[in-house]
């Protein structure tokens, strides 16, 4: 469902991606870990379409992303990132319905979809008619959960979406995504700092360092099968070794 075949980019004469490849086949998850500018959220900004790769190949659902392409395939895409990113104007249903409505569906329609996703997610209904400066944290992001679901795209990207949330809220938000993906059958890539919810949101995970993939797998691979000592270094400063 996602194909990145030898991707790179470079900022200013420093790359930030270096001949990056890997696939997500559909309805599996993939979650990218690494060090803080390792390239993680260049290379999910790639795979969105909002920028280009200097040299190789981004493909969504069989499709390559190109400048004429890009918009066809964000709407096969829902992105979630940290804090939800809503738009502090508009009210949590307007913010979730937005593209929606760019896109003319029926009132009927999105009044449907609109409620089913509140279950999903399970945010109380009265919720829907708030600013997001009237929200939690962990409100804000469900509202942004709803967003990017509202077009049932078939990839999800989230990148770091539960970084500012306290533990308690994060814990059980990570539970509601395991849920969520598990029944919608969807292709998700999301970004972590948190090898523990790599692990437990992805059938595999990618670990990163300087723009490239050090060794993908499941986590028993990493632990026992380390590619390289940046490995078992990651894991052991993360207590999961």
């Amino acid at each position: 469902m996602i194909d990145i075949e030898r991707a790179s980019k470079s900022y200013q004469g420093r790359e930030a991606l270096r001949s990056i490849t890997f696939t997500v086949p559909a309805e599996r998850s993939l979650a990218l870990i690494g060090p803080s500018g390792c390239g993680k959220s260049t290379l999910m900004r790639l795979v969105v379409g909002l920028i280009r790769p200097d040299s190789g190949q981004i493909s969504v659902d069989s499709v390559p992303m190109t400048p004429s392409t890009a918009r066809e395939l964000r709407l096969r895409m829902g992105y979630v990132i940290q804090d939800g990113g809503l738009f502090p104007h508009l009210t949590a249903a307007h913010n979730v319905t937005l593209m929606a409505r760019q896109l003319r569906w029926e009132v009927a329609r999105i009044r449907e979809r609109l409620a089913s996703l509140a279950e999903l997610v399970q945010l109380p209904p009265d919720l829907l008619g708030r600013y997001p400066a009237q929200l939690s944290g962990g409100q804000r992001q469900r509202v942004g959960i709803m967003r990017a679901l509202m077009l049932d795209p078939k990839v999800i990207l989230l990148d770091e979406p539960m970084g500012a949330l306290d533990p308690i809220v994060r814990s059980h938000l990570q539970q509601d995504l395991k849920r969520i993906f598990r029944d919608l059958r969807k292709t998700v890539l999301m970004v972590t700092h948190d090898m523990g919810e790599a692990a437990y949101l992805g059938d595999e995970i990618a670990l990163m360092r300087d723009g490239a993939i050090v060794q993908k797998g499941p986590l028993d691979d990493l632990r026992q099968r380390p590619a390289e000592a940046f490995v078992s270094e990651f894991l052991k400063a993360q207590r999961l070794q």
